[in-house]
């Protein structure tokens, strides 16, 4: 596990477009998720600490997000051979586990990962409505891969700003976690 932290919120980068099979079976394109008043790209894994340590978080502001008018996706991009935990048919149990109200993706290429320059689990995407980036922060303080309770998160907070104002906070603390597990060719 390598701790990898996200970079700066790229202010204004269009969302990638993609088309991947969800834990469904059915194919999930980008215009698929697109929210009204925002949409939240995740990208996350089954196995990972961090993940884990979050994923009750993640379910619930997904949830209060669409209330916003705000949709939310997860993507899972990991190298499945080598960490077979993350294969798709624990992409399916995870998300059932865990009450999943927003598709969770199988990136198999890695492809859609590369392209959004996604770099560790979680990793954070939050577009205004217009699919231009504007968060790429964490979703709450961790410490000892423990979430710090107290108030909303990072995360629902800029996006709930994001649904309103079409712009993110200026200040933002990045995302943390295992790094992404690239296919090694």
């Amino acid at each position: 596990m390598a701790l990898t932290k996200t970079p700066i919120c790229d202010f204004g980068k269009k969302a990638e477009k993609f088309e991947l099979n969800s834990t469904d079976n059915k194919k999930i394109s980008l215009n698929d998720v697109k929210g009204e008043n925002g949409t939240l790209i995740m990208f996350i894994c089954n196995h990972c600490p961090y993940v884990k340590a979050v994923i009750e978080d993640i379910v619930e502001d997904c949830k209060k997000l669409e209330a916003n008018g705000i949709k939310s996706v997860a993507i899972c991009s990991n190298d499945v051979k080598n960490y077979p935990e993350d294969s798709f048919d624990n992409m399916i149990k995870f998300s059932k586990n865990h009450n999943f109200g927003f598709p969770y993706l199988f990136d198999e290429t890695q492809e859609i990962a590369k392209k959004f320059g996604a770099v560790c689990t979680p990793d954070f995407f939050g577009y205004n409505k217009n699919l231009e980036l504007q968060y790429r922060g964490r979703i709450r303080e961790l410490k000892e891969l423990k979430p710090t309770r107290g108030g909303d998160s990072d995360l629902y907070k800029a996006m709930k700003q994001i649904a309103e104002t079409d712009n993110g906070p200026k200040d933002q603390i990045p995302s943390m976690g295992c790094n992404i597990k690239w296919i090694n060719n």
